[in-house]
Order: C-alpha cells, then structure tokens, then sequence
C-alpha cells in the first residue's frame, strides 16, 4: 500500500544494512525471530535496493523465501535466473547453493525462514559476479 508516490508502507521497518562482506549493493536486515532453539527456525526480513544481491551461499537445514514487495532474482548453481513477484514462495534444499536478490530496476523484499538451524543457518561463499547477475533472460 503506497501512502504517497514514493513512500511505501511497509510491514516491518528496513532494519540494519547487510554485511557488504556477503552482499553487492545495499541490503536491509530486520530480524522478526531470531535464532529460536526450540523451534529451531530463524525468520528475518530482507530488503534489497535495486541491483542488490547477496553472495552465493547455502543453507545447512534449508529455507524458505516469501516475497512481499518488488521483483527479485533466484538462481540455483547450474540453472538459469527465476525471477521472483510478490506471492512467490521458494523452498529451497539443506546445502544448495544459490543467490537471491533485486533485479536492477526495482526494490525487492522477502521473508526468510531458515529452517533446522540446529544444523546451522548459513555458509557464505564467493560474490556473484555481474556477469552471472546480468544472465537473465
């Protein structure tokens, strides 16, 4: 819902700037659960700028994408870019790699579940180049 021409009403505030160790462009952080030992399920919402992407990386016990605002990019290693809208849910395997993020000419947010976290949360790998982020087709 739009309370004016550029000022989104949003769900949940932005939170803290992403690490630029794990991430290309800006990206917001809010934890909604934080790492829970007994549900063994982290949740947080991710707000991408346009063009934003994190690193490669896996997730030992899974996760779980929600998207909520804007267009995103999902790619798996070895297959081509899905782009991700409002609605989408991606599932995604223990230990696949992939990347996820903004496509370049708007803001994307999601909400992911890291699931099994007992197992850990997640292992950050190398940055997806430009070349890799501008394979979409």
């Amino acid at each position: 819902m739009k309370t004016s021409e550029n000022q989104l009403n949003e769900i949940f505030p932005k939170g803290d700037l992403a690490s630029a160790d794990y991430f290309t462009g800006k990206a917001w952080v809010k934890m909604l659960v934080p790492n829970d030992p007994v549900l063994n399920t982290a949740v947080g919402n991710v707000v991408f700028e346009p063009g934003a992407r994190n690193n490669w990386h896996t997730h030992p016990g899974g996760q779980i994408l929600i998207v909520t605002h804007g267009t995103g990019y999902y790619q798996e290693v070895g297959k081509p870019i899905q782009l991700l809208q409002v609605g989408d849910v991606v599932n995604i395997p223990p230990d696949l790699k992939h990347w996820h993020g903004a496509s370049p000419d708007s803001e994307f947010t999601h909400i992911a579940i890291s699931t099994n976290t007992q197992t850990g949360i997640v292992d950050w790998l190398e940055p997806v180049t430009d070349e890799q982020y501008n394979s979409f087709k």
